[in-house]
């Protein structure tokens, strides 16, 4: 018999209700894997070189010093061998039972993907795919870890990362499908996300009569609107409430 805390077992209990499921996740969701949350005291905005990360993220360094965000974006931001931790099997198999009709996620490390859920909308993109900025052609993840520097295209061309760089705005039909999903669902489980960055936190405003679940250790600006609060990691809380 699985023992649960008072919180996963009123968990448990709400996804047994509920047929329309969407979970909306943010960096909390992969710390369980090894990789660091942002806005954590020991995250990634801090300074660095005399800029901080926000600047070296961004749309007009990369442009402008192609060489230098490749070579922080890799130290920093891939983590190629992290791996899905119970949280993401957990989801994976709420969807396989037909109950979880999304996941939307502000990560793009594409662990979702890798523990077998299918329907991911990635909100900010995703580290698996690299573009050339001349001719379009998708590099791999391998193909970019290989490269020395800035990767570069057969056609001579500078790859970029597939993700959303600060000072760019989110893609409108991912983040439309992801209102949708919100929209027509029956309980909104959100967790590992401090719900302060927009548009995305705005996903919570949309449900229509939905409960709403919240797993998170710290406060968020919607825990009152929550119908339950789950001050636990986020792996283990998924992996009890969502049993085999």
């Amino acid at each position: 018999m699985v023992e649960r805390t008072p919180a996963q077992e009123s968990l448990r209990r709400m996804i047994e209700k509920s047929r329309n499921i969407v979970f909306f996740g943010g960096a909390g969701m992969s710390t369980e894997s090894g990789i660091p949350d942002f806005r954590s005291a020991h995250g990634l905005y801090s300074q660095t070189n005399g800029k901080t990360y926000e600047e070296m993220l961004s749309i007009r360094y990369y442009l402008n010093h192609p060489e230098a965000f490749w070579t922080f974006y890799k130290s920093v931001m891939l983590h190629p061998d992290a791996r899905p931790n119970p949280g993401h099997y957990a989801l994976a198999r709420l969807e396989k039972q037909g109950r979880l009709k999304a996941i939307v996620t502000q990560n793009i490390d594409g662990l979702h993907q890798d523990a077998g859920s299918q329907k991911v909308y990635e909100l900010h993109g995703t580290v698996r795919r690299n573009l050339c900025m001349a001719c379009g052609t998708v590099m791999t993840l391998a193909q970019v870890l290989a490269a020395p520097g800035a990767p570069r295209c057969a056609c001579g061309g500078i790859a970029r990362p597939d993700i959303v760089l600060y000072g760019e705005p989110l893609d409108r039909t991912v983040m439309d499908e992801a209102i949708r999903a919100v929209m027509n669902c029956d309980l909104l489980i959100v967790g590992g996300t401090s719900l302060t960055v927009y548009p995305a936190a705005g996903l919570v405003g949309y449900p229509r009569g939905a409960k709403l679940a919240l797993i998170n250790l710290t406060e968020t600006p919607f825990d009152q609107r929550a119908d339950l609060i789950v001050r636990e990691p986020i792996g283990q809380a998924l992996d009890a409430a969502i049993p085999a």
